[in-house]
């Protein structure tokens, strides 16, 4: 046997399994935080680098499933990793682990006596679960599993803190959630009693050989529930009224990652189930709308967090638009722009948490002067804030110019249109985060509206901070050494998929032709095409 025959089943599971564990180790040792930590952070490198052996192995040697339990397809649960859930893995570990040492070094510095991180580690881990599961499972069930398992992990770290404004916003997320969780449910029942299975190999089969009404009824459902997750417009409007509510980490760990899981599940139930191109003009028109009602929202924000959680609505449209073209080459721009989003927007969060620290508050009526009083944090906003905008040579150049060249392959005029969209969403992103730059690090403090307010208290997961004169603060300017390094590796992160673009374009076109080709995927489950 080689290599991988030997080992790469041995490990699928791992990515779900060591984040589990670790989260029951960290209740266990629940008043002994340093320990919490330290676990959390083993586990969290662990499954970095098992995602990174599988994404390695995944490569060399195809697609491969998993049958847990040694039960027979359909029937047992499928685990299923390919080119596009191997790299979806690999970055969210990375993700998560980075975020995770970013919040170690805020409790190291504000004390974690006081701080209820007793809870805060296991949910986090809980969390990283449920997006392991998301990415790996192969039916549909276990896909709504990992939405609820990431629904329970996101309410608490949404309230932690138990703030009256955390509260407000994780009811009215949890409202959004349930509603989500409920249309998924009416799909998975319609899905099932049409087809009799839940497989998403199977289903890829006999969805094909069912009337076309059925197909559309299926798939319109769950493209719902999906696109609530992803906050495809007009499903985006709870966005912006939740994460920003929530602490630095886990504001930063929900935009980069979160949407992304429900767009990894529309890219895989539509090149499974509709290779044919149906619902592309209503995915390319949504995406459309997505862009350009989004940054028009960030646009008209003065508050830098709300800003950036419209920006990640906008740029949501990318990846819809990428989808929607249905082309190996549409497919090749969506999987490197998604790469390049969860990067450059968590970094950008993490940013916006060092800004709070140093400044005492995220609103462009009060801070100022920034460039002067930390060039470091300018930098380390300024580098994904231009990543973000698009300028070359910054990865979200060349994701932008990969998505209008497939764009501009397809020759519709539907999807000339979105060329031009996507062209003018850059260019109002580069508007808006050019106006965070000039209001929050070019210009003096004093000519900031209310520049001489300030919070008390640097920012933890407890908000228990009050106004103060700016003059009269107890320096909560001090940004801790861990957090900034944290922050600097998610932003080399980013640099890193334009100095190696070529070879991540090349690894995201070979995930297109994999999803472009829906038998790769149904022959890795059943060895062979399941018959009808």
């Amino acid at each position: 046997m080689t290599l991988s025959s030997d080992l790469l089943p041995a490990i699928v599971a791992l990515p779900v399994l060591v984040p589990l564990l670790g989260a029951a180790l960290t209740l266990v040792f629940g008043r002994r935080p340093r320990l919490q930590a330290m676990i959390s952070l083993t586990a969290l490198s662990t499954v970095l680098v098992i995602s990174a052996l599988l994404l390695y192995l995944v490569d060399r040697d195809g697609t491969t499933a998993v049958q847990v339990g040694g039960w027979d397809t359909p029937i047992g649960i499928t685990l299923v990793v390919d080119r596009l859930s191997a790299s979806m893995l690999v970055i969210s570990a990375f993700v998560l682990l980075l975020v995770s040492i970013y919040g170690a070094g805020q409790n190291i510095s504000d004390g974690d006596e006081h701080q209820p991180t007793s809870i805060y580690r296991p949910t986090y881990l809980v969390l990283t679960t449920g997006v392991s599961l998301a990415f790996l499972t192969g039916d549909l069930f276990n896909l709504f599993v990992s939405f609820e398992i990431l629904l329970a992990a996101s309410f608490v770290l949404l309230t932690v803190g138990a703030t009256e404004e955390r509260i407000r916003a994780g009811i009215a997320y949890v409202m959004v959630s349930m509603v989500s969780s409920l249309i998924f449910l009416i799909g998975i029942g319609i899905t099932y009693g049409a087809t009799g299975t839940l497989n998403l190999a199977q289903l890829a089969v006999r969805l094909e050989a069912a009337p076309s009404g059925v197909r559309t009824a299926c798939y319109a459902v769950l493209l719902v529930a999906f696109g609530i997750k992803a906050a495809v417009f007009p499903l985006s409007s709870w966005l912006p009224d939740s994460y920003p509510t929530a602490p630095a980490p886990v504001t930063a760990v929900f935009a980069g990652l979160l949407t992304k899981v429900g767009v990894y599940a529309i890219i895989r139930t539509h090149s499974l189930w509709f290779p044919d191109g149906a619902f592309d003009n209503i995915l390319l028109i949504c995406g459309l709308a997505t862009m350009i009602v989004g940054i028009l929202g960030a646009i008209a924000q003065t508050d830098i967090r709300r800003l950036l959680s419209f920006t990640l609505i906008s740029h949501i449209g990318y990846m819809i638009f990428g989808i929607g073209l249905g082309s190996t080459a549409g497919l090749t721009g969506a999987v490197y722009y998604v790469a390049h989003h969860i990067l450059v927007q968590t970094g950008l969060f993490l940013a916006v948490g060092l800004i709070e620290r140093q400044a005492g508050s995220v609103s462009l009526r009060r801070i100022g002067g920034l460039a002067a009083a930390s060039p470091l944090l300018g930098v380390l906003f300024l580098v994904p804030a231009l990543n973000l905008g698009g300028i070359p040579p910054f990865s979200g150049f060349i994701g932008k110019v990969a998505l209008l060249e497939a764009g501009a392959e397809d020759g519709s005029v539907l999807a000339w249109v979105l060329v031009a969209g996507s062209v003018i969403t850059s260019l109002l992103t580069l508007y808006a985060v050019a106006r965070v730059w000039s209001k929050a690090f070019w210009r003096p403090r004093a000519e900031a509206p209310e520049g001489h307010l300030t919070a008390a208290k640097p920012p933890t997961l407890v908000e228990d901070s009050t106004d103060v004169h700016y003059d009269d603060r107890t320096d909560p300017g001090k940004m801790p050494v861990v957090m900034v390094l944290a922050t600097t590796g998610l932003v080399a992160a980013g640099l890193s998929l334009t100095v190696l673009a070529g070879p991540i374009l090349g690894f995201a076109e070979r995930a297109a032709t994999d999803l472009h080709d829906p038998s790769v995927y149904i022959e890795a489950v059943f060895g062979t095409p399941e018959p009808r």
